[in-house]
C-alpha cells in the first residue's frame, strides 16, 4: 500500500456472477425438419405500411425484425419482449400466431436461400389476392382494417399472399 497517494484509497470493482447455462428446451425430434421445429410457437409479422414520417424509435424496432419493404413477413419467437416491440409498431405491421402447416408452406413457397446456403430471415410476399380487408391499411384489424393484431386470422392472410 506504499505506492498508494495520501487520501487515495483503492477501490475493488465488484464481480458479477453469471447465471448458470441452462439446457436447450424443447428440441425437435430426430426425424422433424427444420422448418417444422421453427413454427412451435411463433409469431409472423407483416409490414403493412410504408415507414415515410414514421418516428425513429418506430423505424428502429422494424428494422431490428429485418423489415426492410412493404409485404415483406419475418417469423419471430413468441416472446414477451417479441410481442411487446411488435406492440409498438403495430400501427404499420399486422401480426398472429401461425400454424405449423402454415410455415412450412410459406418456406416452400416463398423461402429463399442466401450464398451459404442458408434459410434467410424474412419473406417476400405478394399483395392478398382480393385485397386487404374492407376498411384498408389505415385501420386497426379489430375495426374492420388491416393492422395489429389478428391472431389465429393470420394463416388465411399468410395463404392469401403465397
Amino acid at each position: 500500500m506504499a505506492s498508494e497517494k495520501p487520501g487515495q484509497e483503492k477501490t475493488r470493482k465488484p464481480t458479477i456472477k453469471k447465471p448458470a447455462a441452462t439446457k436447450a428446451t424443447a428440441k425437435a425430434p430426430a426425424g422433424a425438419s427444420p422448418a417444422a421445429s421453427l413454427a412451435a410457437g411463433k409469431l409472423a409479422i407483416i409490414l403493412v405500411r410504408g415507414l415515410i414520417h414514421a418516428r425513429k424509435d418506430i423505424i428502429a424496432t422494424i428494422d431490428n425484425f429485418m423489415l426492410r419493404q412493404k409485404l415483406a413477413c419475418v417469423v419471430v419467437p413468441d416472446t414477451p419482449l417479441n410481442r411487446a416491440s411488435v406492440m409498438k409498431c403495430k400501427d404499420y405491421v399486422t401480426f398472429g400466431t401461425i400454424t405449423d402447416e402454415t410455415y412450412n408452406l410459406l418456406v416452400e413457397k416463398r423461402g429463399e436461400k442466401d450464398c451459404s446456403g442458408k434459410l434467410k430471415k424474412f419473406f417476400r410476399l405478394h399483395p392478398p389476392r382480393g385485397g386487404f380487408e374492407k376498411k384498408g391499411i389505415k385501420k386497426p384489424f379489430n375495426l374492420g382494417g388491416a393492422l395489429g393484431h389478428r391472431g389465429e386470422k393470420m394463416n388465411d392472410l399468410i395463404q392469401k399472399m403465397l
